[in-house]
């Protein structure tokens, strides 16, 4: 005699909304089902290894999959541990029963752009989101008799005595009719349910079976266009999850070929990571560093994160809480028997262990980053190329927050031999007396190599870090310094090149010229900050230097930003060289002929302009100024 039972009452109205509600990704549920089925097989596989009467061939333990179009009915069943009729009662009498109030709250919330299947524990019953009506029959390796279980949703649901030869479970899902909403009847297609126990259910320990038909004629035989059909077993899965293999039997290229298949990349990858940690903390992880820039890497389209597996069923796509934004290029995925099939996004943003195994995924990466820098240079340079600039990102973003993370693994062109340098090497090939790590900001390499500024720098026996890319200098700024060795700009400040014999003549010969510096400040006005000799320059007649602070480079950036307002510029301080014929004549025009010191002191500083990449203010008055000069030199 059947027995006819309700839900509990919470349960009632939580199947009623799931049922009634609309979800973008239905099809969850056949990830749940055979999730379930395979927990049944791994119970029975352990049971009997721990009890002797339980007489079962481990080697044939299988799910499997059919389908019947005519009666629009898709059946799941394993040859598992099954149910007994009080687990009937309480396993598929309670839904949600690990997280009933979080999935209650969910959908309170729930409107038809929110998706909720996947992230709560709807289990079993996630199948009434697909089926009219559910059929469960079972056999329990502790019971003899055989149970129905059946329901139509939250009408309720009976359990009845039932006839089974073998233990195990069948479900049975009658697929609902299609709507102007809904198709359902791809859940009664093959190539549909392949698709989905390849995306969700790969990796599953079980062979998952469906019958396939093949063709099967004769060609020796006529035939009257009528095809002979024969069933044959296809196994869907392919069950072993490369990541669980031993690393010693797995070549490059088996790495390589998953990779590709796995994340549509033409080309391999430029670093595998495979990891594994067991203990407190137990994860597999498999990650990959491409080996070029994805095209729409740098645009808001690209979704970092990585996949999401526990015990080897698909959870998640990207899990973005996995990756800091530095490494978002990694592409990868994560296993852990720890996970929660049925994880949300809110749970993940709160997830220690997620944290930790973030960590972890963190410190490894950056390891083998090193690790390819100082192993396979032109490797590491290559790999430089494609995502250094997300790097030099990572080092400004959150206030420098990641800046010891990072800094190890950041290269700059330097001016010994125009070649990449990290700034562990940089700081190994600084002479003894060298405090400041030099470094010089501009729109190019060449552009950098010309500045008056760098020639005395360069002379000194010094290296200068050429900094071309326009995040570069705020990058400089947030690091400060790099082991107890502050960066200096050679265009900012004072270098403190000298002697002590040197800054003793500079100043002699500052005092002699004060005069005629406090005539040049008058001329420039506001447009600069202070007119001085010069202790950076050798050969050039003069150079603009800013004071500390906001630079020339941070300037012409911050200028090109849309939502700039008003524009903020560097202090400019105009310095003449000490050296050079230049201040003689300066000093002859300021005695003999001051009137021409006002022409003469804005061509100077316009000049200083051109040579830094700055805008003049008055270019038509530059050139009238030039014509001048020229004529009353001739």
């Amino acid at each position: 005699m059947a027995e006819t039972m309700q839900f509990q009452a919470e349960s009632k109205r939580l199947l009623e909304l799931m049922i009634h509600s609309i979800y973008t990704h239905k099809e969850i549920f056949l990830r749940e089902l055979i999730s379930n089925a395979s927990d049944a097989l791994d119970k029975i596989y352990f049971f009997s290894l721990e009890d002797d009467s339980i007489l079962i061939d481990r080697t044939k333990l299988t799910i499997n999959i059919s389908i019947d179009k005519e009666n629009r009915t898709l059946t799941i069943s394993d040859n598992g541990i099954g149910m007994t009729k009080e687990e009937l009662r309480d396993n598929l009498g309670t839904i949600a029963k690990s997280g009933s109030l979080a999935f209650k709250q969910a959908l309170a919330k729930a409107s038809d752009e929110i998706d909720i299947i996947g992230q709560f524990g709807v289990g079993f019953y996630s199948a009434f989101m697909v089926s009219q009506h559910v059929t469960v029959i079972t056999k329990s390796v502790k019971e003899e008799a055989a149970y129905r279980f059946e329901s139509s949703g939250s009408d309720g649901f009976t359990i009845d005595e039932d006839q089974k030869d073998e233990i195990g479970t069948t479900i049975i899902c009658k697929i609902k009719e299609n709507n102007e909403d809904e198709n359902y009847d791809e859940f009664l297609e093959s190539y549909r349910i392949k698709s989905l126990v390849k995306q969700y259910s790969d990796y599953i320990r079980y062979p998952i079976q469906m019958l396939k038909d093949t063709d099967n004629e004769d060609e020796n035989e006529e035939t009257d266009n009528t095809d002979d059909t024969k069933q044959e077993i296809e196994t869907l899965n392919s069950m072993t999850p490369l990541w669980r293999k031993s690393k010693a039997d797995i070549t490059e290229e088996d790495y390589h070929k998953f990779y590709k298949d796995k994340f549509h990349d033409w080309e391999d990858p430029a670093k595998v990571i495979h990891m594994q940690a067991e203990g407190n903390l137990s994860y597999q992880a498999l990650l990959f560093i491409p080996g070029k820039t994805p095209f729409n890497f740098y645009s808001n389209e690209y979704e970092k994160g990585l996949q999401l597996y526990s015990k080897g069923v698909f959870i998640m796509e990207k899990a973005k809480e996995l990756l800091g934004d530095h490494f978002r290029f990694v592409r990868g995925l994560v296993d852990s028997p720890d996970f929660s099939l049925n994880i949300s996004r809110e749970i993940l943003q709160h997830d220690r262990q997620l944290k930790a195994i973030a960590s972890r995924l963190e410190k490894k990466i950056k390891s083998e980053l090193l690790s390819m820098l100082k192993m396979d240079r032109e490797a590491y340079e290559k790999f430089w190329k494609n995502f250094g600039m997300q790097i030099k990102y990572g080092i400004y973003q959150d206030f420098g927050a990641h800046r010891e993370l990072l800094e190890d693994l950041v290269l700059f062109t330097s001016s010994r031999d125009k070649k990449l340098i990290s700034l562990e090497e940089y700081v190994a090939r600084m002479p003894e007396d060298q405090k400041e790590i030099y470094f010089v900001a501009g729109d190019s390499i060449e552009k950098c190599e010309a500045l008056p500024q760098s020639e005395l720098v360069r002379d000194k026996g010094y290296e200068i870090l050429y900094l071309v890319d326009d995040i570069d200098e705020f990058v400089i700024q947030i690091m400060h310094m790099y082991k107890e060795k502050p960066f200096k700009s050679i265009n900012q400040g004072d270098l403190d090149l000298l002697n002590e014999d040197e800054k003793s003549e500079i100043q002699k010969k500052s005092e002699e010229s004060k005069d005629l510096f406090v005539s040049i400040k008058e001329a420039l006005g506001d447009s600069v900050e202070d007119v001085r000799l010069s202790t950076r320059l050798k050969s050039h007649p003069v150079c603009l230097v800013s004071a500390e602070g906001l630079s020339f480079e941070m300037e012409k950036v911050l200028a090109q930003m849309p939502d700039a307002g008003e524009k903020m510029k560097a202090k400019r301080i105009l310095e003449i060289n000490p050296e050079h014929p230049l201040l003689q004549t300066l000093r002859r025009v300021h005695s003999a002929r001051p009137e021409k010191l006002h022409d003469i002191a804005w061509l100077l500083y316009d000049q200083a302009c051109l040579m830094e990449g700055l805008p003049i203010e008055d270019p038509m008055g530059f050139s009238k100024k030039l014509a001048q000069l020229m004529i009353d030199a001739f």
